[in-house]
């Protein structure tokens, strides 16, 4: 056990080493270490929330989520940026319990400023590069920060109901609408105020639903449900699995569906069943890399076209 340990701590050394290595040199060359960050008299932590409001402005429970600060330090850095004149934090009009915070005239202008001298550091940056090696670098940087934020992606179990689970099966199901060669139709929706009976199904205890998120926005989604009732017990089925198209290719569709497993194991089955349509060829492929194998119509989906299984260990 301990040498496989060890292996295992060698395997992830070089990765982190170099990760180390390019936080040391990026962190120096693009200003991040001045206390002036490129010369704005403002530190990096206040210049990036400044940077976020005037790029995306929002409540202040929006960009602690972007932004994954903590309350107090978010109080801080806006009543600093209060204290300049560059910002205001008012009530929300549409729910009066949070706030809400925009840049004033004055922290438009901050903003632009930023702006400009971010775009000239980066531009003094790569200009000693030539064409190919800007490609390069652009090409790579892209890599990594899509795997950066794949790694730091967080998965949680949510109400199926609440906001932010039907947000990520709104943009599932409007994918789907557009990649079937005859659309798709969810079926009819409950009324306003109405429990939605496939919400109840995802639910506990015989159900879960778990979106991942990244600042704060979802990027994945997936639930499990029991099917004892028409299969027998033991047996969990994985729904409305769905990635966001530029997460794909980051492994982010096999890490979430590793998790539903887990997830299908905690409610007490011991095999995972889905069904998937044949235009998702990408679904296809990864399910049967994960091991699943291909098995009879267990249920009456129109859509579905090929049926999985999986014995779960």
């Amino acid at each position: 056990m301990e040498d496989v340990e060890k292996g295992v701590a060698d395997d992830a050394a070089g990765p982190v080493e170099v990760v180390r290595r390019f936080n040391r040199s990026y962190t120096q060359r693009v200003g991040a270490l001045e206390e002036s960050f490129l010369g704005t008299g403002m530190p990096l932590g206040t210049a990036r929330l400044l940077f976020e409001i005037g790029t995306e402005p929002g409540t202040t429970r929006d960009l602690r989520a972007r932004l994954g600060l903590d309350s107090g330090y978010l109080s801080r850095l806006l009543r600093r940026l209060e204290s300049d004149g560059l910002a205001v934090v008012v009530p929300d009009d549409d729910d009066r319990r949070r706030r809400r915070v925009d840049l004033t005239a004055a922290g438009r202008r901050a903003w632009a400023d930023l702006e400009r001298r971010s775009v000239d550091r980066a531009r003094d940056l790569v200009s000693p590069l030539t064409t190919r090696q800007r490609a390069r670098l652009a090409a790579a940087l892209a890599e990594a920060d899509l795997l950066v934020r794949a790694a730091t992606v967080t998965l949680e179990r949510v109400d199926p109901a609440s906001d932010l689970a039907r947000s990520a099966v709104a943009a599932y199901v409007a994918e789907l609408d557009e990649r079937f060669p005859d659309g798709f139709d969810p079926g009819p929706r409950p009324a306003p105020g109405e429990p939605d009976p496939e919400d109840a199904r995802l639910a506990p205890p015989s159900g879960a639903f778990v979106v991942a998120t990244s600042d704060g926005e979802p990027v994945a989604c997936g639930g499990v449900r029991s099917l004892s009732e028409s299969v027998g017990e033991g047996v969990g089925e994985i729904k409305r699995m769905w990635v966001h198209p530029g997460w794909r290719g980051a492994g982010l569709g096999s890490r979430l569906l590793r998790h539903l497993e887990g997830v299908c194991r905690d409610l007490g089955n011991s095999e995972v069943r889905l069904d998937t349509n044949g235009s998702l060829t990408e679904a296809v492929a990864m399910y049967e890399r994960a091991g699943y194998r291909r098995v009879a119509r267990y249920n009456d989906n129109p859509y579905a076209e090929h049926f999985f299984s999986k014995r779960l260990g």
